[in-house]
């Protein structure tokens, strides 16, 4: 188990903010989860769903977290709403670090995770898929020798979570440790959810190995930048992906308890937990 990661065991160039979980957090998004999996068992029937998280005994503070939860704004964002964002969610067991992406987006006040600022000739806009090497390197870093190698995590409890411009970049991330992580047997992640984010360009379109970090896709049912071509390559380079449609066209963050919930029962099979299973509970291993 790794140790509580603090702003100094980053580069200075890296602006992030650091989530710490707490215990009276902690209780109520347990409880959050186990009514999430209820719901699906009423929903989907006598289906096996795993709760690693117990809901009666929440890590006190002076415990160190399980997990690491990366969070990654969209384009022309800051780290302040998903910093935000990690304090509402407050999964157990669960530090959250809210990463700033590394270039400033011209005069807009946000940031981006692109190489470059590329305009769509079709739409007049930003165009998010600008490459991602810089951000990727940086991500990498941040992942492996800052919170691997300083704060003494395993690949398997970190998670990356992105929306639009930063859910390709959790990919890429996740891609590029696979790729070349000095122990590949050992460079699974807990995870990836990217918010309406395909792979990018600039990434292999397919993979002989596949990658074995699992992936959550949410996107807009229709009008949404993971169109079926985009899902069909995310299955020939990950090994696990699943896609959950909202209800509604574009893609957006969840805005309500439908769209929430593939993300909830993603995180109550894949986090870690030090406190055991709850009684009742059934685990897939």
């Amino acid at each position: 188990m790794g140790r509580l990661p603090l702003l100094e065991d980053f580069p200075s160039n890296v602006i992030l903010s650091i989530v710490p979980h707490s215990s009276a957090s902690a209780i109520s998004s347990t409880t959050q989860l186990h009514h999430v999996c209820a719901h699906l068992r009423r929903e989907l029937g006598p289906v096996a769903i795993e709760t690693n998280i117990r809901s009666d005994d929440a890590a006190p503070n002076n415990d160190p977290p399980t997990n690491v939860l990366v969070l990654l704004h969209g384009l022309g964002d800051t780290r302040d709403a998903f910093t935000h964002l990690g304090k509402q969610m407050s999964l157990p067991e669960t530090v959250c670090i809210s990463v700033q992406g590394p270039h400033r987006l011209l005069d807009l006040g946000g940031f981006h995770w692109g190489d470059d600022i590329i305009f769509d000739s079709a739409s007049g806009g930003l165009d998010v898929d600008a490459g991602f090497k810089q951000a990727v390197a940086m991500l990498k870093g941040l992942v492996v020798d800052d919170v691997i190698e300083k704060c003494g995590y395993k690949a398997r409890e970190v998670f990356l979570l992105g929306f639009g411009q930063g859910g390709m970049a959790a990919l890429s991330v996740a891609v590029e440790m696979h790729q070349n992580f000095r122990d590949p047997a050992s460079a699974e992640l807990g995870g990836v959810i990217s918010i309406g984010g395909p792979m990018p360009s600039e990434s292999p379109p397919s993979l002989i190995n596949k990658c074995k970090t699992p992936v959550l896709i949410c996107a807009g049912i229709d009008q949404s930048s993971v169109t079926p071509t985009a899902e069909s390559r995310l299955n020939h380079v990950f090994e696990h992906v699943e896609v959950a449609r909202y209800r509604k066209p574009g893609d957006s963050m969840p805005s309500n308890r439908d769209e929430m919930m593939p993300i909830m029962k993603f995180f109550s099979k894949r986090l870690r937990s030090t406190k055991g299973v709850p009684k009742g509970s059934v685990e897939i291993v």
